[in-house]
């Protein structure tokens, strides 16, 4: 029996909620993988015409909600530009090929299959195996910007609470809501342009705490499909009116201490990177990140990341 079409909206900036599964038995996905498969999306995203609502990588499947943008909103400059931030400046594009790019950069098919076999190359070489790595097609719906886009990116963003393994949403650090609060959404790499009105015009920090509320109020809800935000934890953050803390901020942040490799001022964390700079497989020289939310405190990912 042929496969039914995939529904792509080519006209319109369009908005999807994407899933896919392993084929892998059991939750192959670890810190690492999840890790490196948010750094995959982000940078596929810089590339392709994406704006990026939220993600959640689970265990052994992952979502992501992305609004895909037509090739005619973009100019022949802007897709050599992003063709050259990717591939390097010395990539050139012929007036000829410019049409092939810009179609691609448009693809939501594209867009999943470059994410997707980046992922597998980077898994089965770092488990040393061989195969399909993914299970069927990845599933794609078409979701109306609006109230029907927050409740899908909240739904999305429960998905850890509802499985049991955290009980605040943005404590499992491979989601959006978990981006958000720990990096403070490093980069401007998650969007809250939602089209809704009462998400307009206000700083970065107000959007994060009414979304904290959406999401709270949502995960509080029995659903009867797994777990539900805890109604002793709501109330404690409606007493707070979902405001972020200092002890909140460094309790998101406290992941450093265990995940880094290397943590401390920024000399500190400079000078034992070119200590032990030869085991690093990358060829790229690290740079020390600060730490959102500890002034003064730097860190320098695993050898393993």
């Amino acid at each position: 029996m042929p496969r039914t079409a995939r529904m792509i909206n080519s006209q319109d900036k369009t908005a999807y909620h994407i899933m896919s599964r392993t084929a892998l038995d059991g939750y192959p996905f670890g810190d690492v993988e999840k890790d490196e498969l948010v750094t995959i999306i982000q940078k596929f995203s810089k590339l392709f015409f994406m704006e990026v609502f939220g993600y959640c990588i689970m265990g052994n499947h992952f979502h992501l909600l992305a609004q895909v943008f037509p090739e005619q909103y973009f100019s022949d400059d802007e897709v050599r530009k992003r063709c050259r931030v990717f591939y390097g400046d010395d990539f050139q594009i012929s007036d000829r090929q410019v049409g092939y790019y810009r179609e691609k950069l448009s693809s939501l098919p594209k867009y999943m299959k470059e994410i997707k076999q980046a992922f597998s190359s980077y898994y089965n070489k770092r488990h040393n195996r061989r195969g399909t790595l993914w299970g069927d097609r990845y599933k794609s719906v078409i979701v109306e910007q609006g109230e029907t886009l927050i409740n899908c990116l909240a739904y999305i963003d429960l998905n850890p609470v509802r499985a049991g393994i955290v009980e605040k949403p943005e404590a499992y650090r491979w989601s959006s809501i978990g981006y958000h609060l720990q990096t403070q959404n490093k980069d401007g790499f998650l969007s809250f342009d939602f089209g809704l009105q009462k998400f307009g015009p206000m700083d970065a920090k107000e959007r994060v705490r009414q979304y904290r509320e959406f999401v709270y109020e949502s995960g509080a809800i029995n659903t009867k499909k797994g777990r539900q935000i805890d109604p002793g934890l709501l109330k404690n953050e409606r007493e707070k009116k979902f405001q972020i803390t200092r002890a909140d901020r460094f309790q998101n942040r406290t992941r450093y201490f265990t995940d880094s490799g290397i943590i401390g001022s920024k000399e500190f964390v400079r000078q034992n990177y070119q200590r032990f700079q030869h085991l690093f497989q990358s060829r790229n020289e690290k740079i020390p990140k600060s730490v959102s939310g500890l002034d003064g405190v730097f860190s320098l990912k695993r050898l393993a990341s």
